[in-house]
């Protein structure tokens, strides 16, 4: 515990990370309602692998984590880092849930941090480098 504490500096960037199991799950209504658009659109962005959304819940409906979208540029969004990371991702064939899986797991070579938690705190290139790895 004490080792992650020096690397939680920032912790409004890592205080959202945390398991799937425990993290906010947002249907894709509630995601365009945060975002300010329309349904949609949210679709479109986990086309275009800007978000990512796995079943879950009672009804087994898509959901977002909520971890996957900050305040950018004054506006909410999904992490700016998430859409190139999910590409590598796929790019080592990792189905969505393994993505969502992976980007929630503490990772030793990001000093404990989850990756999610190093996107949102601008370690793009870090969690980058660890994805690459996995192909």
């Amino acid at each position: 515990m004490t080792e992650q504490q020096p690397e939680q500096a920032p912790t409004d960037a890592t205080a959202p990370a945390s398991p799937p199991d425990d993290a906010t799950w947002l249907a894709l209504p509630d995601v365009a309602d945060r975002l300010g658009i329309d349904v949609i659109r949210v679709r479109q962005l986990l086309r275009e692998r800007r978000l990512v959304a796995v079943r879950r819940g009672e009804r087994n409906v898509l959901r977002v984590p909520d971890a996957f979208l900050v305040e950018h540029e004054g506006t909410l969004q999904p992490i700016p880092a998430l859409h190139g990371t999910v590409v590598v991702l796929d790019d080592a064939r990792f189905t969505d849930d393994e993505i969502v899986d992976w980007l929630f797991a503490p990772e030793d070579t990001l000093g404990g941090l989850t990756p999610v938690a190093a996107l949102r705190a601008g370690q793009r290139a870090a969690v980058r480098r660890v994805a690459q790895g996995l192909g």
